[in-house]
């Protein structure tokens, strides 16, 4: 697959002298909004669990911070925010009012690097899922479906290559 060529969008810093400003209101909410831990998650991480499916959640080190990580399975689970993530993006980026100028390339570059991550972890052999919250809130089953199937499948036909955690970590480090 090689490299990912597209050029890196720039995000402006979020600051006054940038001539961007929120209201203290805003600002409160912004700041209650999770990264991890989220509802979606929780219930999947339990699920999961339930069946025993054992897993790592949140792997500082590797690109991107996947929510769940089953490396027997060379499996990375990305639950992704509508909002930050780019869901129907075409449509929702017209809907935003204010500060525009950085709203809009902070999460093409959101998107951009979930692009990047994904071909990272394809090309050193492991399987990437993302599921938007809502999907997950919405249709849970469909979404477990699929983990179950590829998990299945790759009892059944394996894989030859041995890529762990730990080689992982060190490829992305030797690449940033």
């Amino acid at each position: 697959m090689g490299e990912y060529k597209e050029n890196t969008i720039r995000v402006p810093r979020f600051n006054e002298a940038n001539g961007f400003y929120t209201t203290p209101q805003r600002s409160k909410l912004m700041g209650r909004i999770k990264s991890k831990d989220t509802k979606p998650e929780k219930k999947l991480r339990k699920f999961l669990w339930g069946i025993g499916l054992r897993y790592r959640k949140n792997v500082k080190g590797l690109p991107g911070t996947p929510d769940i990580v089953l490396s027997k399975y060379k499996l990375v689970i990305f639950i992704d925010g509508e909002f930050w993530h780019g869901y129907n993006w075409e449509e929702k980026k017209k809907k935003i009012k204010s500060n525009r100028e950085f709203w809009i390339p902070k999460i093409e570059r959101n998107m951009q690097r979930d692009k990047e991550y994904s071909m990272f972890y394809e090309e050193n052999g492991w399987m990437v899922m993302r599921f938007w919250e809502n999907t997950l809130k919405k249709e849970f089953n469909i979404c477990i479906k699929s983990i179950l199937k590829y998990v299945d499948d790759y009892e059944k036909y394996g894989r030859l290559q041995k890529n762990g955690i730990s080689k992982l970590k060190n490829k992305w480090k030797r690449k940033h």
